[in-house]
């Protein structure tokens, strides 16, 4: 015999699924969806898509996140989709030129890193992933003709970003039509009660609806959080824009990238990426606005809640107080990392070292900071981007804000 589940009432379940939500749609079939779960004693399915594109996800993720984890302790299932398929294709959400696709082993390689990175917040005790190839991979090109026989031209070009390219004449390729239908298809296979995904991720949401109604399946409900900003407080979160906050980042960078956002945006980090409850977020903004809480306490506040969410309190302690030595006693940290290099030179070009130690991605990064007087060498700034580093003593390199590293010859 089945045991009964304790699903909490439905009226307590809308309140949280709600919470902090952008749009739930159409809530009147939630509550029919609720309902049924109470009266069968089963969970709804809750999916939620993940793209590949890159190996990390970052603080923008946990928004969604944290609502599937939410779906989780009311006693839900939640599946997380890992589109390795639909990355070749590579989602064109908000984009206004193609997005170059990726390979499936590309797109497996970032996968494989998901699952432990959204287990930082999601419980795997109720969790399934799925890798949408398994489905997608099998289709021929004679249910590929199937699926676009449900959606018009008319309907796909009701997206903004598509409408926007094809206005202004800029191309957009067929394979990127048939990216909202393959997302679509994720929800007619694993027959999902709910999706939930970023507001930018609307159109995609409501097609999969769409695409069960045309398969015989009965529809998916929609939940829509914020798009969250990235540390420029300009751009959506994105590691191309090298504005996002790793889940994988040391605390040191954690602390210092929420403390190095802009003012306007400090509610909404404590509210989204630290997870505050409603009454901590009406606190804050009341403090805020009468002046009772300066900007900066506010900050080191949410720096510190986000830091202990993905290692501990102590830690979050830890690099508070490192990010204080460093920037308010202009003093370096306690533990820095020593990187040797290998070569039969003791004089290497500052540009060569910044790489090849991984303090820069690139060449012409590294370079880019160097003429922004980001590089400091032993507490030096330094301003050419030729010079030639000896490093036959150990050296303290100072990268952009929060990076440190003691350089030297191997066996030098």
């Amino acid at each position: 015999m089945m045991k009964k589940k304790l699903f909490p009432p439905v009226n307590e379940q809308m309140d949280i699924i709600k919470s902090f939500a952008e749009e739930v749609f159409p809530e009147d079939e939630l509550v029919r969806k609720l309902e049924n779960s109470i009266k069968t004693n089963m969970p709804l399915k809750v999916k939620l898509g993940c793209d590949p594109s890159k190996p990390d996800l970052h603080i923008g993720h946990s928004v969604v996140l944290k609502k599937l984890r939410q779906f989780q302790d009311l006693g839900h299932k939640a599946i997380l989709i890992v589109g390795d398929f639909t990355a070749m294709i590579g989602d064109p959400s908000g984009r206004n030129k193609t997005r170059p696709p990726l390979t499936m082993e590309e797109t497996r390689i970032n996968g494989k890193t998901y699952l432990e990175q959204a287990t930082k917040i999601l419980s795997p005790e109720n969790l399934e992933v799925r890798f949408n190839s398994e489905w997608l991979g099998k289709m021929t090109f004679a249910d590929v003709i199937n699926l676009a026989s449900k959606y018009t031209v008319a309907q796909i070009l009701e997206r903004d970003d598509f409408a926007l390219r094809y206005k202004n004449g800029i191309p957009i390729s067929i394979h990127e039509i048939l990216y909202p239908l393959a997302q679509g298809m994720d929800s007619v296979a694993i027959e999902a009660d709910v999706e939930l995904g970023g507001t930018d991720q609307k159109f995609n949401l409501i097609v999969g609806r769409e695409l069960q109604k045309a398969f015989g399946k009965e529809p998916q409900c929609v939940v829509l959080m914020p798009i969250l900003e990235g540390t420029d407080g300009v751009e959506k979160m994105s590691k191309s824009l090298g504005n996002y906050i790793a889940l994988t980042d040391s605390p040191r960078e954690m602390f210092g990238k929420v403390m190095s956002i802009p003012d306007e945006l400090i509610v909404k980090y404590f509210k989204y990426a630290a997870f505050a409850s409603e009454a901590e977020v009406s606190a804050m903004e009341k403090g805020l606005k009468d002046g009772s809480l300066h900007p900066r306490n506010a900050k080191v506040e949410t720096a510190k809640r986000i830091v202990a969410l993905y290692y501990d309190n102590e830690t979050a302690e830890k690099a508070f107080q490192e990010f204080e030595k460093i920037f308010v006693k202009k003093d370096i940290p306690d533990e820095v990392e020593t990187f040797e290099i290998e070569a039969e030179q003791p004089k290497q070009n500052i540009v060569e070292i910044l790489v090849q130690s991984g303090l820069a991605p690139s060449k012409k990064e590294a370079r880019r900071i160097i003429d922004q007087g980001g590089v400091y060498v032993d507490g030096v700034r330094v301003s050419d981007s030729n010079l030639q580093l000896d490093l036959s003593q150990k050296k303290l390199i100072k990268y952009g804000k929060r990076k440190f590293l003691y350089v030297k010859i191997k066996n030098g």
